[in-house]
């Protein structure tokens, strides 16, 4: 592989994938050990700047951690994932920590998202899957594996519990009200 063949599969990557600059770096750096490197005129090995084509792709604009960080976490919360879920995603994606946190979903955002995922399963009051004439153990044990499911999501362990707890949809409708009234006042105290 020369640098023309390694910046043909970098751009033609980036066009197709939304991509950040590490998993870019790391797919050339697959190929290149799949493909080998080309050898010059004098038998050597071409060396190759992976960094520096994987950089001047960021400067075009072609790849943007930001913009990736920002449509992949909306993607997951509107999917039911939790915070956490979403920052490992992040993370694993090589977006830096500081992209990361911008683009965390905030208390409404992370409610939302545990109660889309409540509704999807049928956990709580949005379904009858625990049997209210069980006995008592079988009842704890199936709230305990709802409660591990919305953790292995990645929401917080407080969410799981109001949501499982609650007795009305209402008070979980109520719940996530009173976190969009919180940042909607935040907005208004930070702006001038």
């Amino acid at each position: 592989m020369d640098e023309t063949a390694l910046r043909d599969l970098a751009l033609s990557y980036a066009a197709r994938y939304a991509t950040t600059g590490a998993k870019l770096e790391g797919y050339l750096a697959r190929k290149i050990r799949e493909r080998g490197v080309a050898e010059n005129e004098d038998g050597r090995a071409v060396e190759l700047d992976v960094t520096g084509m994987v950089t001047r792709l960021i400067e075009l604009g072609y790849v943007d951690d930001d913009a990736y960080a920002r449509a992949r976490s909306r993607d997951l919360t509107a999917r039911g994932y939790g915070k956490r879920r979403v920052e490992q995603a992040l993370w694993a994606a090589g977006v830096d920590e500081e992209v990361r946190g911008a683009h965390a979903p905030g208390e409404a955002d992370s409610r939302r998202a545990a109660i889309l995922l409540a509704r999807k399963r049928g956990f709580g009051v949005f379904g009858n899957r625990i049997d209210p004439a069980a006995a008592a153990e079988i009842q704890r044990a199936a709230k305990e594996k709802q409660i591990a499911a919305m953790l292995r999501a990645g929401h917080d362990f407080e969410h799981a519990r109001f949501i499982l707890g609650a007795n009305r949809v209402s008070d979980i409708e109520e719940w996530l009200a009173e976190a969009e009234e919180d940042e909607a006042e935040d907005k208004r105290d930070g702006s001038w």
